[in-house]
């Protein structure tokens, strides 16, 4: 179904899987898609998914990263006449100033309004909306703290531990865990240090710390005719560095009565910031079911895809028709959560060697194929993984009936999909879904510092697989079926493969 009339062209201010992501959706609604190509990957996948690509223009003068230059992303899109700017996720999809550069000169940004994205994205300013929303908080500072004397008040009130966090920003960046009143000096000048650097801005706020709570996140989205509904909750738990690994809806947390109000939490925030279009809110839930607002993300996530698979709603498509002025085409009553959704994040990292980048190009690829498997991705055999982007390059998403068939079925995935040429986090996901503690549903933020044995599970078989890969590749580009006996022995050994 197309848009009914404002968004016919919409230029996609991302790279990587959600630029294709994004420019799927918006090719089945009869949107012109528009990439943007970059002088870092010329021949970028992403690329190849749009109906146009643009280059940046003229950039010798600017030291400012290509996907953080607002005033030539509006430039590019004024230029050309596109309606609406999508920015995906990361980059500038929560700086209220592009959404603001974007409405004064009349191109529509798909995303919340700039108030909402300045007001939602400064942490007391967020606290103080969910305190008019009746939303559960932990104790902490009333506002920013100024000064490390009132950091010691602040301590001293609520007690330890307590956690350090800038007031803008967000990633784990500008925060600090304090254990004990020795530690304080030393947390505070480190935490507003990295806030300045990371946000020039060195406010931060003192809170309560909760120690080893389950990470839990509510979808929302809401239109421009007061229509406010969430999409179920997602569990974000496994992470490192505060940096979410996988994800999986539900969550095995809740039961119906803490979902009911922690979902009904979410959309009082929403309602009380005058949101509009995708959010996240976000919560920490302690051992004794208690759960409590942390922070809300004003933008489409990376982890959407569990949500879109047990909900069987396209969040792209809904992120823009709200953008487009169009009511909601569901309604609360009418959401329905259907099975178990798993994500796995694959990144271009060693996990045995501290989750360290891992660069080159992609020299072989094989992605699993299956009913309820989905890959979303933005590389394919020659892509060069670079020093310049996130080390992210695929995501596995898979459904299932329940938790346990879902954890199965992500585990044969991921025994099938084989990259070659880089190191990726692939072993780790394996050795998450191999734990008992994970299998269980009883883990917490803690995980993979407690409960984890090895950074990696290996199958016995793993490396006569990745010779047969490389094999099954050679016949691909070189052997026909009906070849002379060498050629026939190799098929054979494909045929292994695939009944593998």
């Amino acid at each position: 179904m197309k848009t009914k009339d404002k968004i016919k062209s919409i230029l996609i201010a991302n790279r990587g899987e959600i630029a294709v992501r994004i420019a799927r959706t918006s090719k089945k609604m009869g949107i012109e898609t528009i990439g943007i190509r970059t002088v870092k990957e010329p021949d970028a996948y992403y690329l190849t998914k749009m109906d146009k690509i643009l280059d940046f223009p003229d950039r010798e003068q600017s030291n400012i990263p290509e996907f953080l230059d607002i005033e030539s992303l509006v430039l590019l899109a004024k230029r050309n006449k596109i309606d609406a700017i999508h920015p995906g996720y990361g980059y500038l999809s929560e700086n209220s100033q592009f959404a603001v550069r974007c409405i004064e000169e009349g191109i529509i940004f798909i995303g919340p309004s700039p108030r909402v994205i300045k007001n939602m994205g400064d942490k007391v300013i967020a606290k103080e909306i969910a305190a008019k929303g009746k939303v559960p908080m932990l104790g902490g500072s009333k506002g920013c703290v100024i000064t490390f004397d009132e950091a010691q008040e602040v301590a001293k009130l609520i007690g330890f531990p307590l956690i350090i966090k800038a007031c803008a920003g967000g990633g784990g960046r500008g925060m600090r865990i304090v254990y004990k009143e020795s530690e304080m000096k030393q947390m505070y000048l480190s935490a507003i240090s990295e806030a300045s650097a990371a946000f020039n801005n060195p406010a931060v706020f003192i809170e309560k710390y909760l120690e080893n709570p389950r990470h839990i996140e509510v979808q929302i989205v809401a239109d421009s005719h007061g229509n406010v509904i969430h999409l179920g909750e997602r569990e974000c738990s496994i992470q490192r560095k505060h940096q979410k690994l996988l994800e999986e809806a539900p969550s095995s947390a809740l039961d119906e009565t803490l979902r009911k109000k922690i979902c009904e939490a979410a959309v009082a925030l929403a309602k009380e910031a005058g949101y509009l279009s995708l959010g996240t809110v976000e919560f920490l839930l302690d051992k004794n079911k208690n759960f409590f607002f942390m922070e809300m993300n004003t933008r489409v996530q990376v982890e959407h895809p569990v949500t879109e698979i047990i909900t069987g709603l396209d969040l792209i498509e809904l992120q823009i028709r709200v953008a487009n002025g169009e009511k909601l085409p569901i309604t609360q009553d009418k959401v329905k959560l259907n099975g178990w959704a798993i994500e796995c994040r694959i990144n271009a990292e060693d996990a045995q060697s501290d989750f360290s980048p891992c660069l080159g190009v992609i020299k072989a690829l094989r992605l699993p194929q299956d009913d309820g498997v989905r890959i979303d991705t933005g590389i394919v055999v020659g892509s060069e993984i670079t020093p310049y982007f996130d080390s992210m390059i695929a995501k596995l998403i898979v459904h299932a009936k329940d938790r346990n068939a879902a954890i199965d079925k992500t585990l044969k995935a991921l025994n099938n999909f084989h990259i070659k040429g880089v190191k990726t986090t692939i072993p780790f996901d394996k050795a998450v879904l191999q734990n008992k503690v994970f299998k269980s549903g009883t883990f917490d933020t803690s995980f993979i510092e407690k409960d984890m044995d090895t950074m990696v599970y290996r199958e016995k078989e793993e490396e006569f697989l990745a010779a047969l890969f490389v094999v099954n590749d050679f016949i691909d580009k070189n052997t026909p079926q009906e070849d002379v006996k060498s050629g026939q022995d190799l098929w054979k050994l494909r045929n292994t493969i695939s009944n593998m």
